[in-house]
């Protein structure tokens, strides 16, 4: 099983590169997003999910360990297969997609080809959970841009935090994103109470959106 592939990019097409590893070319199926940072002649390495059917064997590639373990949550959900997966990779960085799930932005994910109202309602409701955890082992392994939403590791400060917005009934997605926001503007280093409160801040609006519905 093909896990990992490091070598010079040989060609680039619509939905795929063609990569050169010691004189074997590898054809790799990628988001949009992905070719788009590489390069004909140019190293790079992909981190590869194998799929293999009756028929065909077909490798999907990521220039990020953390947009595969995406890949595959995403391909939980049913109706999204391998190519809406990556239709939404595509759109989506990992933390917007984040941000998308934990506030329930049905428009963000139907920017993605293949994704319907219906589709992006059920990938909300399926992941609003899962999504979570996700990110927040995706965090303790340093394997997340840091940005307003994702800053630091989960077993610090923000990780900590975080857990108490989830012991208070926040689903994991939506803890992670507010706490992050709060460390964001606050410094990761900030005391727990602080960014707890500041949190709670962060979903105040979610919670009166949601009570007016």
């Amino acid at each position: 099983m093909i896990a990992l592939l490091k070598g010079l990019v040989a060609s680039l097409g619509d939905d795929h590169a063609v990569i050169d590893v010691g004189g074997v070319g590898y054809r790799v199926y990628c988001s949009s997003r992905s070719l788009g940072r590489m390069a004909k002649g140019e190293a790079v390495m992909l981190h590869v999910e194998t799929h293999v059917r009756e028929d065909h064997i077909h490798l999907f590639g990521f220039l990020a360990e953390i947009e595969r373990d995406w890949f595959n949550l995403l391909t939980t959900v049913q109706g999204v297969g391998a190519r809406v997966a990556l239709g939404i990779l595509g759109v989506l960085e990992t933390d917007d997609l984040l941000r998308a799930i934990a506030a329930a932005d049905k428009a963000a994910v139907t920017q993605a080809p293949g994704v319907g109202p219906k589709l992006a309602a059920r990938i909300l409701s399926e992941l609003k959970d899962k999504a979570g955890k996700l990110a927040l082992g995706a965090a303790a392994r340093g394997d997340m841009p840091a940005g307003p939403q994702v800053m630091g590791t989960a077993d610090g400060n923000v990780g900590d935090a975080v857990s108490a917005l989830v012991n208070l009934g926040y689903s994991p997605s939506q803890a992670l994103v507010a706490v992050s926001s709060a460390a964001g503007r606050l410094g990761t280093d900030a005391p727990i109470e602080t960014l707890i409160r500041e949190g709670l801040g962060e979903l105040a609006p979610a919670d009166h959106a949601a009570a007016a519905r």
